[in-house]
Parts: C-alpha cells; sequence; structure tokens
C-alpha cells in the first residue's frame, strides 16, 4: 500500500550508531534515485543524503553528516540504508526516505515519500 516504507528509528546515546532502511514498492526501483531526509524539531526538512540510480552512482552528503553517515542501495531488494555513526543530540529528527527520477533530488521535486520515523539522541 504504502510505497516507501522506513525501519530502525529509534532512542540511541551520543556516540552510538544505528541504521535506517527504506523499502520500496516503486517499478522499476532501479530508476529511482533514493534520499534521506530529515527534519529537526521545529525546522523544515532538510536533504540528508542521496545516491542515484546508475551504476558507480553520485552520492551526496549533507555537511553536517559527511563521514558520519552512509547511504546505499540494493535495487535487488529496493531498499536504501542510511548508515549513521557517532550520532549526537543535533541528529535528533523525523527521518524521510524519498525517491525521484531527478538528481541531483530536490525536496520539492521527490516523487515518493515515506511517512517518517524518529530518532532520537541523548546527551
Amino acid at each position: 500500500q504504502e510505497r516507501l516504507v522506513e525501519s530502525g528509528g529509534g532512542l540511541v546515546q551520543a556516540g552510538d550508531s544505528l541504521s535506517l532502511s527504506c523499502t520500496a514498492s516503486l517499478q522499476p526501483f532501479s530508476r529511482f534515485a533514493v534520499a534521506w531526509f530529515r527534519q529537526l524539531p521545529g525546522q523544515n526538512r532538510e536533504p540528508v543524503a542521496s545516491i542515484s540510480w546508475w551504476t558507480g552512482g553520485s552520492i551526496y552528503y549533507a555537511d553536517s553528516v559527511r563521514g558520519r553517515f552512509t547511504i546505499t542501495r540494493d535495487n535487488t531488494k529496493s531498499t536504501t540504508e542510511l548508515q549513521m555513526h557517532n550520532l549526537q543530540p543535533e541528529d535528533t529528527a523525523t527521518y524521510f526516505c524519498a525517491a525521484g527520477t531527478v538528481y541531483p533530488v530536490r525536496s520539492n521535486a521527490m516523487d515518493y515519500w515515506g511517512k517518517g520515523i524518529l530518532v532520537t539522541v541523548s546527551s
């Protein structure tokens, strides 16, 4: 029913790691760029990471997460993962999986959105 479904959110302590997964019901999944956005408390949704659809793919990371987060995709399983390491309280947000047919991705041009999952990082 839902085209994108996130999983893996939760509560962790600063310095911990957490992995978010997104399962897509899109055809063909391999044609879509996928991305993770997040909405910090009281703020607008912002891009976190994205990966293109083509072989050898282009990957984007926000400056705030570069070196700590890793985005991957598996076209066989129609999934994307966001591996998050050294989480900090500033990473506390609702995280959204999104998919679109343009790249670089734009928040106002994504075709599909998950409903979001909460990641809370305590100090």
